[in-house]
Parts: structure tokens; sequence; C-alpha cells
């Protein structure tokens, strides 16, 4: 089993690298979820997420997409767009995801190179400040 720490790592770039490592074969678990960060202006960041979660079909509003508003849903949700899930690879590459806010597991994740933003990036949310804005209750 991978155990890998979202602990500052980017969630585009997290959330791919997972999506790879599961469509070959391995069990994942993801641990501090709430501390992977979204890159950029956080009104622009905040505007795409809630027009996301506010989007609702005309025709049948109980059949709308649904966003959840805890951070590590929220990230599953993200890695499930990444991999083909109504293929049967992808349906039991997704099976094998485990995401944790915190770390229940008490054992050490590995931060996956490449993750992590560069030195120069100063505008930048964290999954749960996201979260949070959506009504999150967490600490």
């Amino acid at each position: 089993m991978l155990i890998i720490d979202a602990d500052g790592a980017v969630v585009g770039r997290l959330s791919s690298k997972v999506a790879k490592a599961l469509l070959n074969g391995e069990e994942v678990a993801v641990i501090n979820a709430e501390k992977a960060i979204f890159t950029g202006d956080k009104q622009v960041i905040l505007q795409k997420y809630t027009v996301r979660r506010n989007l609702k079909s005309k025709q049948n509003p109980e059949k709308s997409p649904k966003w959840p508003k805890v951070p590590n849903l929220l990230l599953r949700r993200i890695i499930r767009g990444m991999i083909p899930r109504k293929k049967g690879t992808g349906r039991e590459a997704f099976k094998r995801l485990r995401v944790y806010v915190g770390n229940p597991l008490e054992k050490e994740g590995v931060k996956l190179e490449g993750t992590l933003p560069s030195s120069n990036v100063r505008k930048r949310m964290s999954l749960a400040e996201l979260c949070k804005q959506f009504g999150w209750r967490g600490e």
C-alpha cells in the first residue's frame, strides 16, 4: 500500500499522480487531505467551486452533480475525475483509493516529487479553507 502525505501538495498535481498509481494497480491511501493546496487567487478558486456546487439541472434538479464539502470527499471527487470510472479498470482503480483527514493510520506518508508548488507561489488556498467556505465545521 502506498501512503501519500498531501501536506502542502498542489491538488491537481497530486490527483494526477494518485490516479496514475491507481491505474497501475496500486492501493493508495492519501493522508492529511485538508492540508493540500490550490494555487492562485482565492476569489477565482472560490468562484470556480461555488459554480460547480450550485450547478443545477433544469429538467431534474435531483439528478444534478453533487460536490461534497468535506475535504477528504472533495479530494476523492477530484481524483475520480481523472480516472475512467465508467470502465471496469477505472471502477476497480477507484475502489483501491482511500483518502483521510489527518493521519488516522499513524504511519509516515511519502511526499511525491513534482506535487509541491514552486517557492515563488504566494497565492494559495488550502482545501480546508475552501471547504470551510461551504460550511464544513472541521478543525
